[in-house]
This record gives structure tokens, sequence and C-alpha cells, in this order.
């Protein structure tokens, strides 16, 4: 719960300096770069978290990586500063907190939506656009394939699902028999 607060409070400082700047993107960009390179690599993560390594070479390892991903001056000094506040171990979680306030800063909505065959391009953007219009935001699906739902559609937006699945339908009817 407190890294949750933790990574609340970072990536709330980062989407407003990148919302002052019109780079919240370019940040986004960034970030995951070398939020890949942490997860990737077991002896990065390892090295700022051991305390035989000086505060001195902890920013030393993270300047040599921030040259080498090109991070911006702003995203460099944000990474520093995690150093400077030992808080590198929580770069994981600040990095999806941002990507989510960012997403509510810019008006972007990510719905997983799931069926039972893999969609064409005409029925994704068909489904794009109706959720556009329904909810008023971009919409950046996230398709997958489940063979279980029989055929129709689920749609998974945060914390509410529309179920339009033949699987959940079929269960519905079972249920009505049963009750009579």
């Amino acid at each position: 719960m407190i890294n949750n607060a933790i990574a609340r409070r970072y990536a709330k400082a980062l989407v407003q300096l990148g919302s002052e700047k019109d780079l919240i993107d370019r940040f986004s960009q960034e970030l995951k770069v070398v939020d890949g390179v942490f997860a990737g690599s077991s002896e990065l993560r390892a090295a700022f978290g051991n305390p035989a390594f000086t505060a001195d070479q902890k920013k030393q390892i993270m300047r040599d990586l921030i040259a080498r991903m090109q991070c911006s001056e702003l995203v460099a000094n944000f990474l520093l500063l995690l150093v400077d506040k030992n808080r590198v171990a929580c770069l994981s979680q600040i990095v999806e907190t941002y990507e989510k306030l960012a997403d509510e800063q810019s008006g972007v909505i990510r719905p997983v939506i799931t069926t039972a065959f893999a969609l064409d391009d005409t029925q994704i953007n068909a489904i794009k656009g109706a959720l556009e219009q329904k909810t008023g935001k971009k919409v950046v699906p996230q398709v997958q394939v489940d063979q279980s739902l029989i055929g129709g559609v689920v749609t998974q937006i945060g914390d509410i699902a529309y179920d339009s699945s033949v699987k959940t339908q079929l269960a519905r009817i079972h249920d009505i028999l049963q009750k009579g």
C-alpha cells in the first residue's frame, strides 16, 4: 500500500510536468524503455538494491543508462531523483501509475475486447468507433481471443464489463430454466 502511494505521488508529479510541457507521450515512451531495461536485467535491479554500492555509484549507473537510452532532460532528472530518494525499486509501479494518470489526462481509455474468434480491422474499428461515441474519449483497444465465449464480445473498460457473449447468454437461459 505504501509503494502505491509513493508511485502515485511520483507519477502524478511527472504527469503534471509532462502536461505543462506537452510531453506526456514522450515521457511515457521513455519511461517504458527504461522500465523494460530494468525488467530485463536482474543485475541492474540488484545493483540498485545492493547497499554495497554507494549513492554516487548508483547515480553513475543511472547516468550511463540515461545516456544510452537518450532520455530527455526532464526524465533524466526524474530518474536521478529516484536514485537520490532510494525509490528505484518503485520504478515499475511508478510507470504503471503514470500510464493510467496520463491516459486520464489525455482522455484515453484502453478497453480489453475479448471475442471467441479473431476480429478483422473493420470489426475492431466498428467497436472502437462505437466506444468513442459512447464515452467521448479516444479508444485504444486491446483485443484478445477466448474460444470459450462461443460467440459474441466482452468489453472490459476499467471496472465495467459489457458482456454480450453467447456463453453468458446460455448461462442466463440455464438459470431461468432452473428457477422455472
